[in-house]
């Protein structure tokens, strides 16, 4: 065989073995890209888990301190207006300040905190004796205390 020959030979397996080494190296790196992709996927997914996670306890941790200072501001506003009954003096605007919190513990609920409110403010507006009323604000300060600790 003459040198031209050879040296086809020799330049055709190389460029073939160049072809043969560049398919798979082309294959392997869309492999390895589309693994870095399904990694980052991954990765963003738990990122995003994660801001949910803490999103949805910031909220729940809003609503309970909301909740928390509803009750508060209800039981303030009902124990002015027991002291009311019990000496007969208080504010003008102390009725209005109940009737505005109690509407508070209305829409912050739940169901059972708002009964206990307001069988308070009815004991209240039916002057019902001291004992009765202990015991209605008692009733709601537990039921209020029970939803508290549920969180």
């Amino acid at each position: 065989m003459s040198d031209w020959g050879i040296a086809l030979i020799a330049a055709g397996s190389a460029i073939a073995g160049s072809v043969v080494t560049g398919w798979y190296a082309r294959s392997s790196g869309l492999r390895q890209a589309a693994a870095a992709r399904h990694a980052g996927d991954r990765q963003a997914d738990a990122l995003l888990e994660s801001v949910r996670m803490t999103l949805r306890a910031e909220s729940g941790h809003r609503e309970f301190a909301l909740r928390r200072q509803t009750y508060a501001e209800f039981l303030g506003a009902a124990e002015a207006r027991i002291l009311t009954e019990r000496n007969g003096r208080g504010q003008a605007d102390d009725d209005v300040l109940l009737q505005r919190t109690l509407g508070g513990v209305l829409l912050e609920g739940p169901p059972d905190a708002a009964a206990a409110a307001q069988h308070l403010v009815d004991c209240l507006r039916r002057h019902e004796r001291p004992d009765e009323l202990k015991r209605a604000k008692l009733a709601f300060v537990s039921v209020a205390q029970e939803c508290c600790r549920s969180r």
